[in-house]
């Protein structure tokens, strides 16, 4: 069975790129005579309606998260899980403000403006339109991505609790309160060793599968998304022995991710195939996602992906639903 866990409705910043992307979308995931009738004014016209429409109504519109579940099932996905992240949610700017790097240098300026850009929605809101949208839409899942930060477990809990998840799914995306995966900020990646950057990352990676908060963790090697990783990545086996002892010790699943593979530089799915390997070794439990940002990405790279996790041996992904893991074949 083809799933896809982790799928955004939205994300900023809100550029003239963001702009030009949705429309993309919007263009990939319109009815057939849409892209058929390609480039004449009617069709520019109609285009610029759809993307007024999409201002106006947000991402938390039945039409916009049917473009996803739509071409998704075209593609062949039987289950969605529709995430957010925790920092577009003006409910938990506290959260973030306390974490993260927001100084007066140069990257605490840089992130400070990136949280103003993103931090514009409704945690409440999220949850309430995707709980109703679940009621008719039994192939759609509710979840969170929530970023982790050393210190700041009783607060994400607090932020968590309350909510009715399908699952929650626990990120890496900062350290030491930088967010490594902001291209506005690559340039400190100059300054680090590999080998030290990397256990660091994982030394957070493994207090997050602890923390007890999360039941799934995502894309446990995102530190390369700029191609950032030794020389010979098999120096790095002994932190994904520990990653993946960790997540086994904690209960907690990870996931193939393909976003990095299509939408970074790295451009390779998340784990590694040598992380993966290490992974299906451990029998660390195990979920697909696209991590798709917009409906036409969606199941981006999953054939490839499933491919690659029944070569290591795995058979079954894990799901979720009220925050009890289950499992369903790969392959049917």
């Amino acid at each position: 069975m083809k799933v896809d866990m982790h799928f955004h409705l939205e994300e900023g910043p809100y550029s003239l790129r963001w702009l030009s992307r949705t429309l993309q979308a919007l263009a990939a995931t319109g009815s057939a005579l849409d892209q058929t009738i390609g480039h004449s004014r009617a069709w520019a016209e109609g285009l610029s309606e759809q993307l007024e429409s999409r201002m106006w109504n947000g991402c938390f519109s039945e039409e916009w998260l049917d473009r996803y579940l739509h071409t998704g099932r075209a593609r062949g996905i039987g289950l969605f899980g529709v995430v957010d992240h925790l920092y577009r949610f003006r409910e938990c700017r506290p959260y973030y403000e306390k974490h993260m790097l927001l100084d007066d240098s140069p990257i605490g300026r840089l992130q400070e403006e990136w949280l103003n850009q993103v931090c514009v929605a409704s945690l409440d809101e999220f949850v309430t339109f995707v709980t109703e949208a679940k009621q008719s839409r039994p192939d759609l899942l509710l979840g969170v991505e929530a970023d982790f930060f050393e210190g700041g477990e009783a607060e994400l809990g607090q932020i968590l609790a309350g909510y009715d998840w399908d699952y929650v799914i626990g990120s890496v995306h900062f350290m030491d309160g930088w967010g490594f995966d902001n291209p506005d900020t690559r340039s400190k990646f100059e300054q680090m060793d590999p080998m030290q950057a990397y256990g660091r990352y994982y030394d957070l990676l493994g207090q997050a599968c602890r923390s007890g908060l999360f039941d799934l963790i995502a894309h446990p090697d995102n530190l390369k998304v700029f191609g950032f990783r030794p020389a010979d990545e098999k120096e790095l086996l002994p932190l994904y022995r520990q990653a993946a002892e960790e997540m086994v010790l904690a209960g907690v699943a990870t996931e193939i991710n393909t976003g990095l593979a299509y939408r970074y530089p790295v451009a390779e799915h998340c784990p590694s195939p040598l992380f993966l390997s290490v992974l299906a070794e451990h029998r660390v439990p195990i979920s697909l996602s696209s991590d798709s940002h917009f409906p036409d990405d969606i199941g981006n790279l999953l054939d490839e992906a499933s491919a690659a996790a029944l070569k290591v041996g795995y058979t079954e992904w894990t799901v979720f639903g009220g925050r009890k893991a289950r499992t369903v074949p790969i392959a049917e």
